[in-house]
């Protein structure tokens, strides 16, 4: 399947802490040859709104976005680090990851970024959610668990922010139900991002392609952004794997219509490229 005018929201590229399969020239170059639209470069550990902006610099023909994820580099929860962030035109804020309280908890530590407590978002996460509603960018979610999403979800939508981005639910740290995903749909007006893969532990990943499917009938492609989550050394060159996962989906009955949706309409949406 053709990339043309496509839109990936989730990247992982080198400068990065850990090894990448492809650094931001390589992948802007390679967005520019394929005629991919625009391209989102996340760090679990640093802001990359400001790299974002030299690559557009670079490679007009590409939109290239970037964010700032509140993990402990950044300060955790950390409204002076947002605040910055937005006036160097970060189109994103996630919420912990790497760090978040959901995954050190698994990994058997106890130090992670809280973003919930006693049923309630943090103070600092509404100081956030204030921001963010403020210039109109996206709140995804991270890797937070079910519960601590719908109340994040809630207190988003009263401090009145209008994209909210559930990032990859299939994977195994959020793994939101899909009857969970359709009452966030039906009650909130969010979207999915659905990814290529997620790791298995030891190096290994597993691709996301059936379950992602699954949830894309179920749920409905209109709330639904397809992203590659890419760049990991294990996983085949982001180009390969997005078309890969399309074309998956082309041949197991997604109509093309509903394609367009997911990788153009969705993601220009909240970019504001629409």
């Amino acid at each position: 399947m053709e990339l043309q005018g496509i839109i990936d929201m989730h990247i992982h590229a080198f400068p990065d802490v850990r090894e990448r399969s492809i650094d931001d020239i390589g992948l802007v170059r390679e967005a520019q040859r394929l005629g991919v639209r625009a391209v989102v470069i996340k760090s679990h550990w640093v802001p990359t709104m400001d790299r974002a902006w030299l690559m557009h610099k670079l490679y007009p023909d590409v939109a290239v976005f970037g964010g700032i994820t509140l993990n402990p580099s950044v300060g955790g929860i950390n409204p002076d680090a947002v605040k910055t962030a937005i006036k160097l035109g970060a189109k994103i804020v996630w919420l912990p990851t790497l760090f978040s309280e959901r995954q050190r908890t698994v990994e058997g530590k106890a130090d992670g970024v809280r973003t919930v407590i006693n049923g309630k978002v943090v103070p600092e996460l509404n100081e956030v959610l204030k921001l963010i509603a403020q210039e109109n960018i996206i709140l995804g979610t991270g890797h937070l668990t079910p519960q601590e999403i719908f109340i994040v979800v809630d207190a988003a939508c009263k401090a009145g922010v209008r994209k909210i981005l559930v990032n990859h639910p299939e994977h195994y740290l959020v793994n939101l139900s899909i009857k969970d995903q359709k009452t966030l749909a039906a009650d909130y007006n969010v979207y999915f991002e659905r990814c290529y893969a997620q790791p298995l532990g030891g190096g290994k990943y597993k691709t996301n392609f059936a379950v992602n499917l699954e949830a894309i009938k179920a749920v409905g492609y209109e709330s639904t952004v397809i992203a590659t989550d890419g760049g990991q050394v294990e996983n085949p060159p982001w180009s390969e794997a997005l078309r890969t996962y399309l074309n998956y989906l082309v041949t197991h009955g997604v109509s093309k219509e509903a394609i367009a949706v997911m990788t153009y309409e969705n993601p220009a949406r909240l970019l504001d490229l629409a």
